[in-house]
């Protein structure tokens, strides 16, 4: 159902998703999902390295995408698909402008800053800031801005990355964000485009 439902309200008390049902136990956040994830499951030591240095450097990669990665790539998906769906109107193109120079700086500091010579973020081995990081970069490509086609050291990352998940699980988990546009074709209830439209305008402020 909805996220502002009440059933919504007793899995996440933000009434956001992602959000996790452990039996009694709830919890918002993605990252704070995939962090309790890898810990209960005790998944292989690459992902969230027990080493401390190597897992403060996940966790400093953590904290700086929020900012950054993130406070740019979805945008390309509000302008290009979200808000003129729900709002019927398309943005003007220097909107879109805009957030790509936003997210050129960030990713200009994501390979020099993070990424240097290494093959993933945190060293030679795939780790959680690498899924953090990827599927955030992969939703401007959903839409049309492939990030990736210009950077030859944020390409090849992106291919170690697919390699390490698996070809057919990265593309399976990415399904949705490549195929976003189909939503423009759909048909959305008037009351709701009524309700998301100015959070959604919001969001780009």
């Amino acid at each position: 159902g909805p996220s502002n439902s009440e059933g919504a309200g007793k899995v996440s008390l933000l009434k956001k998703v992602p959000a996790l049902k452990d039996g009694d136990f709830t919890l918002a956040e993605c990252t704070a999902i995939l962090l309790y994830l890898s810990r209960k499951y005790n998944t292989p030591d690459h992902w969230y390295p027990s080493d401390i240095q190597q897992r403060a450097r996940v966790d400093e990669y953590l904290s700086w995408h929020h900012t950054n990665i993130r406070a740019n790539a979805p945008k390309t998906m509000w302008i290009k698909v979200l808000i003129p769906l729900f709002t019927g109107q398309p943005l003007p193109s220097e909107k879109l402008q805009e957030v790509m120079e936003g997210l050129s700086t960030s990713l200009k500091q994501f390979e020099e800053r993070f990424l240097q010579d290494k093959a993933f973020i945190i060293g030679s081995e795939i780790s959680l800031a690498d899924l953090v990081a990827i599927v955030e970069l992969m939703q401007p490509v959903g839409v049309g801005c492939d990030i990736f086609e210009d950077r030859p050291r944020l390409r090849e990352w992106r291919r170690r990355v697919e390699d390490a998940v698996g070809k057919e699980l990265f593309f399976q988990a990415h399904e949705m964000i490549l195929n976003i546009k189909e939503l423009s074709n759909i048909q959305i209830d008037p009351q709701l485009k009524e309700q998301l439209a100015p959070v959604l305008m919001k969001m780009l402020k």
